[in-house]
């Protein structure tokens, strides 16, 4: 074997024992024991909601000419702001899992005045990356199509956060989306990923090829991404990979405490974190 080959095989081996051996550490800590059992709350809920998700693919539109009937956060937003108000925003979950994992966040984006969401939904048994982000790619040019709308939203969740940002970043994207949220995404691989050898899941890999294509160049990248990661993410490890440390990207990394790699999407401080961030356009795409 290369020494460079085994040098990599070390570093990963060394930073997984690394992970293990602060999740043993911090596994009986108050913050991972109340995470653990809202995450395994929302696990059973999101259970018994999975078969719903099966079913034909969600989107919500609520056009108007009027404020007859709007709360006072969307009768606030569309006077503020019609245009962030009406602006598209589509949903991508994350592996083996479908639309009903953003039932809450949807319902939520709704009170707050944003009236147009759909969502994009894949097979869990997708094996590339790159094929699913182009498929994004043609139905996020037919929701702007449909909507009359330059740009649009993105918000993924796990892998549909890593879809986005292959999309934006590498296939021209960022003329479409304004801005990409991403929850417990691995923008820089997963440890995790070294316990299946599943074409997907080994994308997934600090040393994979597809993350060496993340890392390369994105000079001009007009999206502003927002990425919310997890001191307890289980999946994600070390946690600190759900970041994105591009020097091309205009990005904000917010870590949220206590809150499982599932729950993400259901957590009422992301949402309204997204909703104050999707609120506020402006023309560059920077970050506030």
């Amino acid at each position: 074997m290369a020494p460079e080959a085994d040098e990599v095989i070390r570093s990963g081996l060394r930073e997984a024992l690394e992970g293990l051996k602060y999740g043993a550490r911090s596994a009986l800590s108050p913050r991972v024991l109340q995470g653990a059992a809202i995450e395994l709350g929302w696990f059973t809920t999101h259970l018994a909601m999975y078969p719903l998700g099966l079913v034909g693919v969600a989107e919500h539109r609520a056009d108007r000419l009027n404020l007859a009937g709007l709360t006072p956060a969307q009768r606030g937003l569309l006077i503020n702001d019609v245009e962030a108000a009406a602006t598209p925003i589509l949903l991508a979950h994350g592996i083996v899992d479908n639309h009903t994992v953003f039932a809450l966040m949807r319902r939520n984006l709704q009170r707050r005045g944003f009236s147009r969401l759909r969502t994009f939904s894949y097979s869990p048994l997708t094996l590339d990356v790159r094929a699913t982000a182009e498929r994004m790619g043609a139905e996020i040019e037919a929701l702007c199509d449909e909507a009359g709308y330059e740009r649009i939203h993105v918000i993924g969740h796990s892998l549909g956060g890593l879809i986005a940002r292959y999309y934006v970043q590498r296939l021209g994207g960022d003329e479409r989306v304004h801005t990409c949220v991403t929850l417990g995404t691995p923008h820089q691989g997963t440890q995790a990923a070294r316990l299946l050898p599943w074409p997907l899941v080994k994308q997934l890999r600090p040393d994979s090829e597809l993350m060496a294509e993340l890392d390369e160049p994105a000079p001009g990248c007009k999206t502003r991404f927002l990425a919310f990661y997890s001191d307890v993410d289980q999946l994600i490890v070390p946690q600190r990979r759900a970041r994105i440390n591009h020097p091309d990207l205009a990005a904000r990394n917010v870590r949220i405490n206590g809150v499982g790699h599932l729950s993400l999407p259901f957590d009422g401080q992301v949402v309204h974190q997204i909703s104050g961030a999707l609120s506020h356009l402006d023309e560059a795409g920077a970050v506030a």
